[in-house]
């Protein structure tokens, strides 16, 4: 089929930014030093566009262009070569970039070898090449330096097709073509430009299959054809095994029996690559013959055009956690296929686009795996999936057999004969998937209804199918291929309760990575659609509704949420619910968990604090007994509620262990997730950064951008009372980025929280107080509603010293009665610091004593450090010096055991104050200095000296960009803001070390004389 839609050609590049920082620093370092680096990737992830953009942001130099000539590189010398190398960058620094490198013939790639490792740094020429890893990368090139490309993320590849299309695709059409191209920016432009505006903006529908063969050869440069005919029954059986696969290997036992059953089906043959097919090697890569013979480099400004280019709602109090509502069956994972290693019955090699390591088999990319697949006769392919499927149903494995079994068939269009054939298949496997029994992953659950529900005829029963494939996709960490089989679910004609279901998971994928409005309205429709067939269902729908408003900060929205509910039937839960329900035995039944955690929320959010504690504490006690990873999730979130943060701790370690054990890849940052948050509340920053930073790389990997941008925040939290402050505006920025786009108003508050306790421990308290009124005191901009009294006793602290007494006694009231109702287990002991810091001195003594036996019965060394330190600070402005040493050197130890070194640095000053400087880690000019690696001190006397950055890249031989870098790390090591702090520091430490230097002198030569007298 022939597109109409043309693709905008000047698109700006996505996602590349560490690439292109990469390359920025070779080109940065040219004028002084040669450089080389060999760009990576998969074809069509954009390696020409890289190399093309470094050509065009070098200006410090010609740009030379490599590509074999005629005849390859076999009559080229590394002299000449060398001669015009060296002649090109004897009046400026050159910039050699080399495109698709593999291309060429062995004397060419060994020619560029040894000329190159024959330049000296000193020649000034950089050397850019790239080369494509569906293959081996080849030994000439194999010592360079590599960056690798990777797929685009979701939102860069998503930010692509709006820049491609100028956003006129449709939401349904959108989501599609992301799934298919699965983050690859060329194939992704490919599919659009083979769509028509009608079908790009879902006026008609989308051809089948949407990336066919033509549009992954295009991008892959024709599917490799094997150099025999047993490599190539390899190639397409290691491809046809990989559709079921969890991952991107295949069992190499399974490949081999398989291609010794394909023997004997005897089927075709399958035809090698036709002359102009498009599916054979390809013919030019865009470095083809030029001018000249050989390497012959040519200057130009740029490289030629190139075609690359259930589940768990939000819960939570203060530092809130979500809950999970267990949307459909789960079973635990099984074991692959297994059978004897080897990749065939001959003794050949491995086609070069395979990889084979141990008893496993893979392509070395993805994308060659979907190309040799759909370029195979459709024959060829059937006969395979049938050696398959013939080998696993004999090995007992049901599911993957049948998947085979299945893949096997006739067309999408079968004669009527096979109608019935194909529609008792399907019954088959959505059957066999949905059976608890059966050993398999979420991942494979989701192919086998999702291949259901294309075999199946009628449109009910087509919805129901996609959308329990969606659910399965989601709880294996995959929303991006959840969203399209939503979409396929679109059907009228489905019942109420199969709509509903589906908008339930629609909803959750949106609660985590998506506008978590979008999010409370789908899943408040989904209660709605749910509420008669299925009650229970729509109860959890509507709690996970209620999350979803909490998350936004949205209280009204939350309360409406809550409401009372109709009673619901539990003794016949529907289909799919979080497992089988006994109605006597209410402390095992999901729906009960659900009713406690609705009734609890509503009555603390109702100001009702003694009628939440009962329900929530169900909630806890269910926890303790549970198995079920979304049980436990609810126990959890209810027990921060509660502020039994040792219970909640409980429950988040038991949830991420039944998820991991069940495979649920999806419910395991938000397992991490409560972890951090109980562990923050708790006083252990450490402990809370090490599962939030565990949280935001498995959110990151499951699509979860919502749940990452929470994981962030307590990043940034914990990093705050560290010497790191630009690690707090990484992550801060970062939170606010997607909590702004997205609607999150308790990550955006915490967020801010944390670059304002990070402004109170570096002696900001101005600063400090301006960002956290805007959290704390009335008015539209107030931070999330259960949130913003956790950072009242930091705000009420910043306003003393700014001289703002007014505004820290306006907000005592409110965080009175939340110390009350005990839900913080701190916060009886900062209320009575808040006091102390605004009373007269004659009962502030008694108010910070008060203070420090809370925190004797609440526990957290961070919070009595601060309560320690503000005591010390006040005693010794009270000429209490003894007193005020103890208070001090408590704080000290206090915030060292607990990893708070901005704040253990206040300690110290104070200390210093009294003339009783703490021994061990000093914070003096010197002791700071030496915090500093061997680079970064050479940097800072440069600076201290006067020096400019470019200075002091010449006088180092490095980059400014190198400079640049290390002169931030010597600002957050030292503690300084501008570059006068900076030699102020290194010149207190340079006397310092003049005087010690004198004190030895001294202490040597009386030793010497006292020696001599004896």
């Amino acid at each position: 089929m022939t597109g109409e839609t043309t693709v905008r050609t000047a698109v700006r590049i996505h996602g590349r930014s560490t690439q292109r920082k990469a390359l920025r620093a070779l080109l940065d370092a040219l004028p002084h030093h040669g450089g080389r680096l060999l760009v990576a990737g998969e074809p069509g992830l954009g390696r020409t566009t890289l190399l093309r953009w470094a050509a065009r942001s070098f200006r410090a130099g010609p740009v030379l262009h490599l590509g074999p000539g005629p005849g390859g590189g076999a009559h080229v010398t590394v002299e000449r070569l060398l001669d015009t190398l060296r002649a090109a960058s004897a009046a400026a620094p050159v910039l050699v970039c080399a495109d698709d490198a593999h291309l060429w013939d062995a004397p060419a790639r060994t020619a560029l070898d040894r000329a190159v490792r024959r330049l000296s740094t000193a020649d000034r020429v950089g050397l850019l090449l790239s080369v494509a890893s569906d293959r081996a990368v080849a030994p000439e090139f194999a010592r360079l330096p590599v960056v690798h490309l990777d797929p685009l993320a979701p939102a860069g590849a998503a930010a692509l097709l709006d820049d491609a299309t100028d956003g006129v695709a449709a939401p349904a059409v959108r989501e599609q073509l992301l799934a298919e191209a699965e983050g690859n920016p060329a194939l992704l432009v490919a599919l659009v430009r083979r769509l028509s505006p009608a079908e790009l903006r879902g006026h008609r529908p989308l051809p089948r299959p949407l990336a066919d063969a033509a549009a992954l050869a295009e991008v892959a440069g024709g599917a490799p054809s094997g150099s025999s005919a047993h490599a190539r029954d390899l190639l397409l059986t290691v491809a046809a095994a990989g559709r079921a696969e969890d991952g991107t290997d295949v069992d190499a036992g399974l490949v081999h029996d398989a291609l010794r059953h394909l023997r004997h089906l005897r089927p075709e043959p399958g035809p090698g690559p036709r002359a102009g097919s498009g599916l054979g090697p390809r013919a030019d890569s865009g470095l083809g013959p030029r001018a000249g013979s050989g390497l012959g480099p040519r200057v130009g400004s740029g490289l030629g055009p190139r075609a690359d280019s259930g589940l768990g709602p939000r819960v939570g109090s203060g530092l809130g956690p979500r809950a999970d509502s267990g949307l459909g069956p789960r079973a635990e994972p099984g074991p692959g296929p297994r059978a004897e290693p080897g990749a065939g019955p001959r003794a050949e090699p491995v086609p070069e686009h395979l990889v084979l390591a141990g008893d496993r088999l893979r392509f070395r990319s993805p994308l060659v795996r979907r190309t040799v697949h759909a370029a195979a006769t459709p024959e060829r392919r059937r006969a395979v999936h049938r050696a398959l499927a013939e080998v696993l149903e004999t090995g007992g494995h049901r599911l993957t057999g049948l998947l085979h079994r299945s893949w096997s068939l006739g067309g999408p269009e079968p004669a009527p004969a096979s109608a019935d054939r194909l529609a008792a298949v399907a019954d088959r496997l959505a059957a066999v998937a949905a059976d608890a029994a059966v050993p398999a992953s979420h991942r494979l659950r989701a192919t086998a209804y999702a291949r259901s529900a294309e075999l199946t005829a009628d449109g009910a029963r087509r919805a129901e199918r996609y959308t329990a494939a969606a659910e399965q996709a989601l709880l294996a960490g995959r929303p991006d291929r959840a969203r399209p089989l939503l979409a396929a679910a679109r059907d009228s004609a489905a019942p109420a309760a199969v709509r509903g279901r589906a908008e339930w998971v629609r909803g959750v994928t949106e609660l985590r990575d998506g506008p978590v409005g979008d999010a409370h309205q789908s899943l408040l429709l989904a209660a709605s659609l749910l509420a008669a067939d299925a009650p229970a269902d729509a109860a959890a729908a509507a709690l996970a509704a209620a999350d979803a408003a909490w998350a936004a900060g949205d209280l009204p929205a939350c309360l409406a949420t809550l409401a009372p509910q109709p009673p619901h039937r539990p003794e016949n839960p529907a289909p799919g619910s979080d497992g089988p329900a006994d109605a006597r035995g209410a402390a095992a039944h999901p729906a009960a968990v659900v009713h406690d955690h609705r009734v609890g929320m509503r009555a603390l959010l109702e100001g009702r604090l003694d009628r939440a504690g009962a329900p929530l504490g169900q909630v806890v006690e269910r926890g303790r007994t549970e198995a079920r990873p979304q049980t436990l999730l609810r126990s959890a979130a209810a027990a921060l509620l509660l502020g039994d943060v040792d219970a909640a701790r409980s429950g988040g370690a038991r949830a991420l262990a039944a998820a991991r054990q069940l495979g649920s890849d999806t419910l395991v940052p938000q397992a991490l997730e409560y972890l951090a948050y109980a562990e923050l509340r708790a006083g252990r920053h450490p402990q809370a950064r090490t599962h939030a930073e565990e949280g935001l790389r498995t959110a990151l990997r499951t699509g979860q951008r919502n749940t990452a941008a929470h994981h962030r925040a307590v990043l940034a939290l914990a990093a705050s009372i560290e010497e790191e402050p630009d690690v707090v505006a990484r992550h801060v920025t970062a939170a606010l980025d997607t909590a702004r786009r997205h609607g999150l108003a308790q990550a955006a508050t915490l967020a801010q929280w944390a670059a304002a306790r990070a402004d109170l421990g570096r002696g900001r308290p101005y600063d400090a107080a301006d960002r956290l009124g805007l959290l704390v005191l009335p008015g539209p901009a107030r931070g999330h509603f259960a949130v913003w009294r956790l950072a009242v006793p930091c705000f009420v602290e910043a306003a003393v010293l700014a001289g703002r007494h007014e505004d820290a006694r306006a907000v005592l009231t409110d965080f009175a009665g939340w110390a009350e109702f005990g839900a913080d287990p701190q916060a009886a002991a900062q209320l009575a610091r808040c006091h102390a810091l605004l009373a007269p001195g004659e009962h502030a003594d008694a108010l910070y004593r008060r203070a420090l036996d809370r925190h004797d019965e609440a526990g957290g060394d961070f919070e009595r450090a601060r309560t320690a330190l503000l005591y010390g600070k006040w005693l010794r402005r009270r000429r209490r010096p003894r007193e005020a040493r103890g208070r001090l050197g408590t704080a000290l130890a206090g915030f060292e055991r607990c990893g708070a070194g901005v704040w253990a640095a206040q300690a110290r000053d104070e200390l210093r104050a009294l003339g009783a400087a703490p021994q061990g880690t000093g914070t003096g000019a010197p002791a700071r200095l030496g915090l500093l690696t061997p680079q970064q001190l050479r940097i800072a006397r440069h600076v201290a000296e006067g020096a400019t950055n470019r200075e002091v890249a010449l006088a180092l031989g490095v980059s400014t960009r190198t400079v640049d870098y290390h002169l931030r790390k010597v600002f957050a090591a030292l503690g300084v803001r501008s570059r006068l702090e900076l030699a102020r520091m290194v010149g207190e430490a340079e006397q310092a070390h003049e005087v010690q230097g004198a004190r030895e002198t001294r202490r040597v030569g009386s030793y010497e004389k006292t020696g001599a007298e004896h």
